[in-house]
């Protein structure tokens, strides 16, 4: 019977799957971040700062959050725990993680701080501007400056190896009026303006700048484009929300008009699938509750879904095939199962969440 007893136990455990993945979920109005794991909410993660457009990333077993008052917190993803913390100014806007630094823009001190993966200081690099678009290419670390239209590009003398020692090492001038995003495209740094009707590129390979002007399908530039966080690239093919017209802008690769996908509203936000066959878009105004999912091969609106609330942000998973949607107005994160596009789980409790981000390093 005690043999029999234990065959029932190790096949029962043999059909518990546990999952590789937690997602944590900002909380704009506690200061917290709320933790899922395994389609339930596992715990709360309190005292993050300002947690207004708080962002969070990985790297390895690190995970670090950086809060709209500037402070940027290293915690243990696995133990849930923060483990350091540090304040480089009164407004942060962005950071980046390297093998053996982190670099922090700053808006209201107009510098860019470099810190050891243990947030502890290493040197700030004053710039006389507020600091956007920071990115990660090999040894170098690129950033825009909003106020003097200009892009930075640090390299670290030490050649990644020991304590990092950035230092300029070239500066392109007169990119175009007030940058205001940037994104690394393979060897490519390209960077939004806010003013000027066009983007910048700077190759790194070459170290060379070169100017993008895009236009619809009528030939008209457009004339205001969002953050690159809001585009998707996958495959062949860019997708771009347009801003003040509801519609996603289609081009290839090489920024040539494809097509205007017309939408229910005025798009927010674009998410790719992790499969690139399906982009999930967001809202604006009225349609603040509204989601639609496209088609990426037929560029189709294939499903709709409206919520009790606003849909701030949506994740898609890479281990399981699931769509995470932030319901902020009704504290809850509804979870989609892509295969069929039924609702797995709506998670409830979680106070006023906005920002998805997932950890995929459990074992």
């Amino acid at each position: 019977m005690k043999l029999i007893n234990l065959f029932v136990g190790i096949a029962l455990l043999s059909n518990i799957v546990y999952a590789k993945e937690k997602v944590f979920i900002v909380e704009r109005e506690t200061s917290s971040l709320a933790v899922i794991e395994n389609e339930k909410l596992k715990s709360k993660i309190p005292k993050m700062h300002n947690m207004n457009h708080g962002v969070v990333k990985f790297d390895g077993e690190d995970g670090y959050l950086i809060s709209r008052d500037g402070y940027i917190v290293w915690f243990d993803p696995k133990t849930e725990k923060a483990l350091a913390e540090y304040k480089t100014s009164k407004s942060a806007i962005g950071f980046v993680i390297g093998k053996n630094y982190v670099a922090v823009a700053n808006y209201d001190d107009k510098s860019v701080d470099i810190l050891s993966r243990k947030l502890a200081p290493i040197s700030k690099i004053k710039t006389g501007s507020k600091n956007v678009g920071i990115k990660v290419y090999k040894n170098y670390i690129v950033f825009a400056q909003m106020d003097n239209d200009k892009v930075t590009v640090l390299e670290d003398k030490n050649g990644g190896k020991g304590t990092p020692d950035f230092q300029i090492f070239k500066e392109f001038e007169n990119v175009g009026e007030m940058p205001f995003d940037a994104m690394i495209k393979d060897n490519h740094y390209i960077v939004g303006l806010f003013i000027t009707k066009q983007f910048g590129v700077v190759d790194l390979e070459k170290m060379e700048f070169s100017a993008i002007k895009i236009t619809a399908h009528n030939n008209k530039p457009v004339l205001k484009v969002p953050h690159f966080g809001f585009w998707s690239i996958g495959g062949e093919k860019i997708f771009i929300p347009a801003v003040g017209d509801d519609k996603v802008m289609v081009y290839d690769r090489d920024f040539n008009f494809i097509k205007n996908i017309q939408t229910e509203g005025l798009p927010v936000f674009t998410s790719l699938s992790p499969d690139k066959k399906y982009m999930a878009v967001t809202y604006s105004g009225k349609k603040f509750p509204i989601i639609q999912i496209i088609d990426t091969k037929t560029l189709e609106i294939i499903k709709r879904f409206e919520y009790d609330g606003k849909v701030l942000h949506v994740r898609w998973s890479k281990e399981n095939p699931y769509l995470y949607v932030s319901v902020n107005d009704t504290n809850k994160v509804v979870i989609l199962n892509t295969k069929d596009w039924s609702v797995v789980k709506e998670v409830q409790d979680i106070s006023k969440p906005s920002g998805i981000f997932i950890y995929e390093g459990l074992k």
